[in-house]
């Protein structure tokens, strides 16, 4: 009697269907991110912008907010920080970008750093750019502006890195002030 003749099929037949059933699966599995081309989630969207109110932030004084799940740090600078970072020699800077993602293709100068045409907000992630530990401020370190305590990377007035380990400047995110007040940033 050959297999053809069985109408309740075998062991075989089973294994087939069973191979064929789990190979559609898998290829199920594989496309679906593709196809759903993995947007991000509603919770994740809200969370991609904020607004922060800065009227509260004295002269020479830092607020660190959360954003996307990291510290930024919002510092109203003194004008003792804006000469210091003003007066450095940009040809002496280990990273001679800025990291500024308003102005990308911008040089390490204090002024592409900053906020405002005056140096006066200076708004940078608070992640050290060497292993992503969270630098202390309130013009710590040699040069008056952040410390990383981790592996000692020395940060300016103006977050740019001048020794250790850190590769590159403290990155400044997206940011803006939503109206003329200036009393009002949104990040993202």
């Amino acid at each position: 009697m050959s297999h053809a003749d069985d109408p309740a099929g075998t062991r075989r037949d089973f294994l087939y269907y069973a191979t064929a059933g789990a190979g559609v699966v898998a290829t199920g599995a594989a496309v679906w991110p593709l196809v759903n081309q993995m947007n991000p989630s509603a919770d994740v969207l809200a969370l991609s912008s904020i607004f922060v109110d800065i009227s509260g932030v004295e002269v020479g004084t830092q607020l660190t907010v959360k954003w996307r799940g990291k510290p930024v740090f919002i510092r109203r600078r003194s004008q003792k920080e804006i000469d210091a970072g003003r007066a450095v020699d940009i040809s002496t800077l280990i990273d001679k970008n800025a990291e500024n993602k308003n102005k990308p293709e911008a040089d390490a100068s204090d002024q592409n750093r900053t906020l405002d045409e005056a140096g006066e907000w200076l708004v940078m992630m608070g992640v050290c750019t060497h292993l992503g530990c969270v630098p202390m401020g309130n013009e710590s370190g040699d040069f008056g502006g952040w410390f990383c305590p981790c592996h000692g990377s020395h940060y300016d007035t103006a977050g740019r890195i001048r020794k250790g380990p850190a590769p590159r400047n403290l990155d400044i995110p997206l940011v803006k002030f939503t109206d003329e007040t200036k009393t009002t940033i949104l990040l993202g």
